[in-house]
C-alpha cells in the first residue's frame, strides 16, 4: 500500500485572547484540538461540520497560513509544519488553495493574464515568454473560460467565472493537493454543480488530491471518497462516503445528516433535534465534546474523552457508545 500524500497527526491550533489595558493574554480559543487524518493521492476527503467547528482552521493550518500550536503536518513523507521558509516555498507549489469568496481572493487591480502568470513566474515553471503564454492560455481552456477573457479584470466576471479563475490560479503551480475551503458555498445551485463537476474532471485528469471543506452535505455526497465529521475542534467520525451516508454511527453525524433537505417534493424526513447550544471553544466541556447535547449521554461521557476507534468497513468513530456491548 502506497504512503498517503498528506498526513495530519494530532493537529492543534489555539488562538490567544488578549484583554485588559496592556493586552495581556488571559484565555485561549481551542479552535482545533487534536485532529488526525490522511489523504491518499487522487483522493477527496471532505471535512464537514457546522459553522465554527474548526474545519477552515484545519485547512489554513495545513497550508501554514498561520503557525500551528502542536502536532505534525506531513506532505509526501516530509514534515512541513516546522520547515524552513526556503524549504516551505518549494512545498507550497505542491499544495494550493481555492477560497470561499472568489472576488476577495483575486487582486482587483490585476488582469486575469497576470493573475495566472504570477504563480508560474514565482515557481520558475516557464522556460520562456512563449512557454508562459502557452501555459496561461491552456489554463483558461482547462477551466472552460474563453481566452479572450485574459485581458479582463475580476470585477468583469460572474461569481462562477471568478471561481474558475481561482481554480486556474491554483492549477498554475501544478500542485498535488488542493484545499477547497467552502469553494462552492457562495455560488447558486446551477453554478455550484458546474464547479463541482469541473473539480471532479480536473481530479481525474491531473490525479489531484482534494481536501474539500464544506457544510453542504448534498454536494459532499456527490463528489467525495471519504468524509470526516468535525464538532467543536475534534473529528468525531471518519468513514467512506457510502458508509457515512447509509449508516452513520456517531449521534452528531446522525443529527447532521437528518437535517439535509430531500430533493423530492413532498418527501418527509424526521430531523433529530439536538438540545442546547454548541459550547464555547474557549471553555470546551470535559470528556466528550458532544456530551452536553447528546441524547444518549451517560457518566463516562462527562469524564473520559473518547478516541477514534475502528468499527469496520473503514469507519472510525469517537464515541463511548461504541464500547457498550448492547449497542
Amino acid at each position: 500500500m502506497s504512503p498517503p500524500l498528506l498526513q495530519v497527526n494530532d493537529l492543534k491550533k489555539h488562538f490567544p485572547i488578549n484583554k485588559g489595558l496592556f493586552g495581556q493574554q488571559t484565555e485561549w480559543v481551542y479552535a482545533v484540538d487534536g485532529v488526525s487524518f490522511e489523504i491518499a493521492r487522487g483522493e477527496t476527503l471532505s471535512l464537514v461540520g457546522e459553522s465554527g467547528c474548526g474545519k477552515s482552521t484545519v485547512g489554513r493550518a495545513i497550508l501554514r497560513l498561520f503557525e500551528i500550536t502542536a502536532g505534525q503536518v506531513i506532505l509526501d513523507g516530509q514534515r512541513i509544519d516546522d520547515a524552513h521558509p526556503s524549504t516551505m516555498r518549494q512545498m507550497r507549489r505542491r499544495m494550493q488553495v481555492v477560497f470561499q469568496d472568489p472576488f476577495s481572493s483575486l487582486n482587483p487591480r490585476m488582469r486575469v493574464r497576470d493573475i495566472l502568470a504570477e504563480p508560474i513566474r514565482n515557481f520558475g515553471l516557464a522556460k520562456s515568454a512563449e512557454d508562459l503564454e502557452v501555459r496561461v492560455t491552456t489554463l483558461m481552456d482547462t477551466v472552460r473560460l474563453p481566452r479572450e477573457a485574459l485581458n479582463r479584470r475580476p470585477h468583469e466576471f460572474s461569481g462562477g467565472q471568478r471561481q474558475r479563475i481561482g481554480i486556474a490560479r491554483a492549477l498554475a503551480a501544478e500542485p498535488e493537493l488542493i484545499v477547497c475551503d467552502e469553494a462552492v458555498s457562495a455560488l447558486d445551485v446551477s453554478v455550484k454543480a458546474q464547479i463541482v463537476n469541473l473539480l471532479q474532471d480536473l481530479q481525474q485528469k491531473f490525479g489531484l488530491a482534494l481536501l474539500f471543506i464544506s457544510h453542504d452535505l448534498a454536494i459532499v455526497e456527490h463528489m467525495t471518497h471519504r468524509v470526516a465529521v468535525m464538532y467543536l475542534g475534534k473529528i468525531v467520525e471518519v468513514a467512506p462516503r457510502r458508509e457515512i451516508f447509509a449508516a452513520p454511527r456517531h449521534p452528531y453525524t446522525k443529527a447532521l445528516l437528518s437535517a439535509v433537505p430531500l430533493p423530492e417534493p413532498g418527501a418527509q424526513r424526521n430531523p433529530i433535534i439536538l438540545g442546547g447550544d454548541v459550547p464555547s471553544p474557549i471553555h470546551p466541556p470535559n470528556g466528550c465534546r458532544f456530551h452536553t447535547r447528546c441524547p444518549f449521554v451517560f457518566d463516562r461521557c462527562r469524564i473520559d474523552e473518547p478516541e477514534l476507534r475502528s468499527t469496520g468497513n473503514g469507519q472510525w468513530v469517537a464515541c463511548h457508545l461504541e464500547t457498550l456491548p448492547q449497542v
